[in-house]
This record gives structure tokens, C-alpha cells and sequence, in this order.
């Protein structure tokens, strides 16, 4: 995943098949929990985390299908490329999600990773599934800010 020109210096990645796909209803941070060389893989962004999603296990929050690439220089010592990763977050906090993505249609997705000192940090959000007519509507939107944009630029 490559950097565009307007993310901040520490992120990492940023989910945007997430805006696409879903309505954000409500985001929050949260620590990962990384073994050994995942760590250099992933502040070098060998990683995709599309099709990620995170599920709550045993009062534990939990990312499922990140798929984070083997360290180049490592060895033997290398890790599992898409192990189930934990969440690191409040118990409050994951009470509290918990009750909401119990309600109908709710899930939580990550947002983007970056960094925050030498953490990796990872915005989780409480998402709602798009319908088909919303997305047109996304589209819609988008091309003609682009179209508003071109049209002040030359004025």
C-alpha cells in the first residue's frame, strides 16, 4: 500500500475500500500485538489489510485475514504471514463495542495503521454495511467535487 501525498508522516496504510464499502459510524485506537520480525515488516509497510476485519473473543478484541509479509532479512525466526492478531484496547472499551456490533449490521474494520512514537497503532471503526444506492451516491459525490475542482482551478 503506498503513501499518497496528503497522509501524515507516521501512517503506515490507510483502508480506503473501507470509506467505499462502509458508513464509519464511529472510530477508536488501538494498540497490536506483533511478534518479532512482524514489527519491521509492518513499519516498512509490507502488509495489506483489505480484507481485515476484527471480532471480539472471550472479552478480547481480535484481526482476522491481515496478511502481513515475511521480513526480508529474517530467517528462521520469521512469523505466520495472516495469524489472528489481538487488539489491544480498554475492557471498557471493548464491553462497550461489543453491545454495538451485536446490534444488526454492525462490524468493525481498521481504518488505517501508523505510528504514534515507536508504536503501532491501529483506527479500528464501528462500520455499518453500504447498500448499492449509497455507493452511487459516494461516486456521485466524489466526481463532481472533482469536476468543482477543476472548474475553480482554471477560473
Amino acid at each position: 500500500m503506498g503513501k499518497s501525498k496528503k497522509e501524515s508522516p507516521g501512517t503506515l496504510g490507510k483502508n480506503r475500500k473501507a470509506y467505499f464499502n462502509y458508513t464509519v459510524v464511529e472510530s477508536m485506537e488501538c494498540g497490536i500485538e506483533l511478534k518479532g520480525t512482524e514489527v519491521k515488516s509492518v513499519k516498512s509497510s509490507h502488509f495489506n489489510f483489505v480484507d481485515c476485519y476484527s471480532d471480539i473473543k472471550d472479552g478480547q478484541l481480535w484481526l482476522y485475514k491481515m496478511n502481513i509479509n515475511p521480513y526480508g532479512f529474517g530467517n528462521i525466526h520469521n512469523h505466520i504471514t495472516d495469524r489472528p492478531r489481538r487488539l489491544l484496547a480498554h475492557s471498557k472499551e471493548i464491553e462497550k463495542l461489543e453491545k454495538k456490533i451485536r446490534e444488526k449490521g454492525f462490524t468493525l474494520i481498521p481504518l488505517k495503521f501508523y505510528l504514534k512514537g515507536s508504536l503501532v497503532k491501529v483506527e479500528l471503526g464501528l462500520c455499518k454495511g453500504k447498500k448499492l444506492y449509497d455507493k452511487r451516491d459516494t461516486i456521485k459525490n466524489r466526481d463532481m467535487d472533482r469536476d468543482q475542482n477543476r472548474k475553480s482551478k482554471y477560473d
